[in-house]
């Protein structure tokens, strides 16, 4: 279904209302995998915010049941916060399925509003478009903020920018290289580069740079990503980590001693990362300144060190995808050599510079100059906007008006669904909480 388009024909009516000329229009591109991926995580949290609905119900029933049976006064405040927490969550539950569907099925007015008002949503969202982004007033306030004129004329004031104009209108010179075999400058650039990273040793120099990061402190926002990284990802993944500890246990050992295990372990892994993320001073963090900094001392003084670097410096220089790469540099030296095989010196070239140069510099420093550059991009852009104001908004609400009702409705759903439940969650809980206060509140009030 990936990619999958249809087309609707649409009849266009005329200024006396008779029939026109039929218009056709695609509908909603059909289920992506990302939309599947969403679908189902929309199913996921429905499936959690019913839950919990089904969870503060049985709530409800054990706490009236215990109240019935004698056990105190406790379960009158335990059934108030689930009863308000059912509502809570029936209300917000029938709120959110209103958006895409009539609830149970049931033709309830005001309901099913995405599918029964989307031509009414497309001709609003075209309305408001036109009228907030398109008008004449907005696009030439948004205009004049940005400041064409002196930003144009600052970046052409730059030398280099308008040696690459120039450059961009000498295309034709390049021809001459045409007659060099891109195989053979390709294996010259190879071979130069590897002969000159051979001669020269690495590790040194990567340990004096390493040392002065180090003593810079420079390292420490690596470590506090990498931590903070490592932290987030125990959090979703404990499981994970529950199953990988569990998993190299004994066949032996008992499996709720491995599960405790694999908690004792993911429990303790969590602390120190914890910890590590939190305390600037942890140990860890000042062992791992002292590895560097040894590191960056062996880098620059130690024998066996300095030969490791050098041999996977060259195992790494002799893998095919490093000469490749090194191959493909021709690529930017190309570009170099094309704007040196230029003439320099010829009029023409010389004229189109100065004269980039020159407006560059007026552009940027001359206020009529930016203007007028000013008035003539605000005209343009004004011309444009109000000609063809009527097919852009006509075009969001004609696409829109194309689009399937149910597709539609799945595919929004797909998208935002997700985010909907929590409202649902929320209700639950929020309506758990208020009912509770309620409930003690008018306890309170009556003693």
């Amino acid at each position: 279904m990936c990619g999958i388009t249809e087309r609707v024909e649409l009849m266009e009516p005329t200024e006396t209302g008779t029939p026109g000329r039929v218009v056709s229009y695609k509908t909603m591109t059909a289920f992506t995998p990302a939309d599947e991926e969403r679908r189902r995580g929309v199913r996921r949290m429905k499936a959690t915010a019913t839950g919990m609905l089904l969870f503060v119900a049985v709530v409800y029933v054990l706490a009236k049941t215990a109240g019935n049976a004698g056990a105190g006064a406790w379960t009158d405040y335990v059934a108030a916060a689930a009863e308000a927490g059912m509502v809570g969550a029936l209300a917000d539950w029938f709120a959110v399925t209103a958006l895409f569907r009539h609830p149970l099925g049931l033709p309830i007015p005001h309901t099913a509003i995405i599918p029964t008002k989307k031509d009414q949503l497309g001709v609003s969202l075209g309305e408001f478009v036109g009228e907030n982004f398109l008008s004449e007033d907005v696009v030439r306030q948004r205009l004049h903020a940005v400041g064409i004129g002196s930003r144009l004329g600052a970046w052409l004031a730059e030398p280099e920018h308008a040696d690459r104009v120039t450059a961009e209108l000498a295309t034709a010179l390049r021809g001459a290289l045409t007659v060099l075999r891109d195989s053979d400058v390709q294996a010259v650039v190879g071979e130069a580069i590897t002969r000159r990273a051979n001669a020269q040793e690495i590790a040194p120099g990567i340990g004096k740079t390493l040392e002065r990061i180090v003593a810079d402190g420079g390292h420490r926002r690596v470590v506090d990503l990498v931590v903070a990284r490592a932290h987030d990802w125990l959090v979703l993944h404990r499981d994970d980590v529950m199953v990988a500890v569990e998993g190299g246990a004994p066949g032996w050992t008992p499996r709720f001693v491995d599960r405790k295990v694999g908690e004792r372990v993911y429990k303790e892994l969590l602390r120190f990362v914890t910890e590590m993320r939190d305390m600037p001073s942890h140990p860890a963090r000042g062992a791992l300144d002292r590895f560097l900094t040894d590191f960056a001392s062996d880098l620059q003084s130690d024998t066996d060190t300095r030969a490791r670097v050098e041999r996977l410096k060259g195992e790494v220089l002799g893998r095919g995808e490093v000469q490749d790469l090194i191959a493909s540099v021709w690529t930017a030296v190309r570009s170099m050599i094309v704007a040196a095989a230029e003439d320099e010196r010829s009029e023409l070239r010389t004229r189109v510079r100065a004269a980039l140069l020159s407006l560059g510099a007026r552009m940027a420093t001359e206020p009529k100059v930016q203007d007028k550059v000013d008035s003539w991009v605000e005209g343009a852009a004004v011309h444009v906007v109000t000609t063809y104001r009527a097919e852009i908004t006509s075009l969001i609400t004609d696409t829109v008006a194309g689009w399937d009702p149910e597709h539609t409705t799945r595919k929004i759903e797909a998208h935002i669904g997700r985010d909907l439940q929590f409202i649902r969650i929320n209700g639950t809980v929020v309506g758990s909480l208020a009912g509770l206060l309620i409930y003690t509140l008018s306890r309170w009030l009556g003693a």
